[in-house]
């Protein structure tokens, strides 16, 4: 018990490391200077439903925390799609992760990087991209197009570190709704659940 207790520090650690040297050489691609605890990463993945059987796509998956909490909740690993754009967390994220289809790109170009789905809709789409740094433009077109490959009414869950969503709601077209405001995450981070409306 005490050893696979150590482990998980060291673990813990070794990500902790990493993350933090990625944001001092890349500060605009990090979100925060820590990774996601792991509370915050479980919530995130409790949205989505793994007996669809249908792939869910993790966006930003850094140093893999939400990663665990998404197989955790019963997600195959061939069902996981993980899309990083920092080349230095692919080749451990493929070394951890063999099952998993972990691809490098840029979520905002999703055409170039996703792999044929053969007609299949995502369940869910996990999100840490830093969307605060992004022009606004970019986050509603990125919205509409996972909003395209979700099945309908599926949710697209968002970490941020602000009091508003980084993507406002648009009644007409989709919802915003905040799901947890996670103290023990460091720094606070707000998550948020955008679904389409059905019938648009």
């Amino acid at each position: 018990m005490h050893t696979q207790f150590a482990k998980k520090v060291v673990e813990r650690f070794d990500e902790e490391i990493r993350f933090f040297k990625t944001w001092v050489d890349q500060p605009k691609a990090m979100g925060a200077v820590l990774p996601t605890s792991m509370a915050t990463a479980k919530r995130m993945a409790s949205l989505i439903t793994p007996e669809s059987g249908n792939p869910v796509l993790e966006l930003g998956p850094g140093t893999a925390g939400i990663t665990k909490a998404i197989l955790a909740r019963g997600v195959k690993p061939e069902n996981l799609i993980c899309v990083e754009d920092t080349a230095s967390f692919v080749p451990q994220l493929k070394t951890d992760f063999p099952g998993v289809n972990v691809l490098h790109g840029d979520a905002f170009a999703l055409d170039d990087v996703l792999p044929d789905l053969q007609g299949r809709k995502l369940d869910a789409v996990i999100s840490a991209i830093p969307l605060l740094n992004f022009p606004l433009e970019m986050r509603l077109e990125l919205l509409d197009d996972l909003f395209e490959r979700l099945n309908p009414g599926h949710p697209v869950v968002q970490i941020s570190y602000g009091p508003q969503s980084p993507i406002p709601p648009n009644w007409n077209t989709y919802s915003v709704e905040p799901l947890d405001w996670m103290v023990r995450n460091f720094p606070p981070a707000r998550l948020w659940v955008h679904r389409r409306i059905m019938g648009t």
